[in-house]
């Protein structure tokens, strides 16, 4: 199967005529080997236009989404990201190429070693990851300059918004169970300011400032 004459379809069938244009984007979409971060026996369908189970109940989101959400983090070369919801990898990879510094928590351990081991095989030194509560973010390295979070929550986990640094950017799924809206947050002066983007359906975020077990 030729990999990256897909790759090149899916940024010209699927990212350029819905909007996708920030060149930096484009060219990290062009250049990721996104089948290496789906399960084997469904690599036929890493290209595709939707999601891809990925296991533990998760899934890979379709190239658009993730070009979407990284498109509206506006990153730089100087960013430190924080990303939650590591899943199998392939948005951390995309946020390697154009930050500056990763840091990505996954609340699955099967899933955290299968995406280190993928983006470690892929050569990428600028990622940190552990396996804890991403709705607690990383303390330690606080704070960030953006924060990408790849689960939906009812509400923004309140240890994000305290590690978001002044004039950052936080690009989440806002919204119940079966239905959110991707939403951008930007911290100015203390205060949050809310941009809606588009309707999306993600897999909720689990966590202490996010929904619990039992609710689902």
């Amino acid at each position: 199967m030729d990999y990256a004459l897909l790759r090149k379809k899916m940024v010209l069938e699927q990212l350029i005529p819905r909007g996708i244009k920030d060149p930096r984007t484009l060219n990290a979409f062009y250049k990721i080997e996104r089948h290496k971060f789906i399960p084997s026996d469904l690599r036929n369908s890493a290209y595709a236009d939707f999601p891809v189970p990925i296991g533990e109940g998760q899934t890979i989101s379709q190239p658009y989404i993730v070009a979407l959400m990284t498109e509206c983090l506006e990153l730089t070369e100087k960013d430190k990201v924080l990303e939650i919801g590591t899943g199998s990898g392939y948005q951390t990879a995309v946020l390697a190429e154009l930050a500056k510094e990763v840091y990505s928590i996954e609340r699955f351990e099967g899933l955290g070693r299968g995406a280190e081991a993928a983006l470690n095989a892929l050569g990428y030194q600028n990622i940190k990851m552990k396996v804890a509560d991403g709705t607690l973010g990383w303390e330690e390295f606080a704070p960030f300059d953006k924060i990408i979070v790849t689960a939906a929550s009812p509400k923004v986990p309140l240890p994000l918004t305290e590690q978001l640094k002044e004039s950052g950017r936080l690009v989440l799924p806002l919204g119940e169970t079966f239905s959110q809206v991707l939403t951008v947050i930007e911290k100015k002066e203390g205060r949050f300011a809310f941009r809606e983007v588009c309707g999306c359906v993600f897999v909720p975020l689990i966590g202490k400032h996010g929904l619990s077990r039992d609710t689902l």
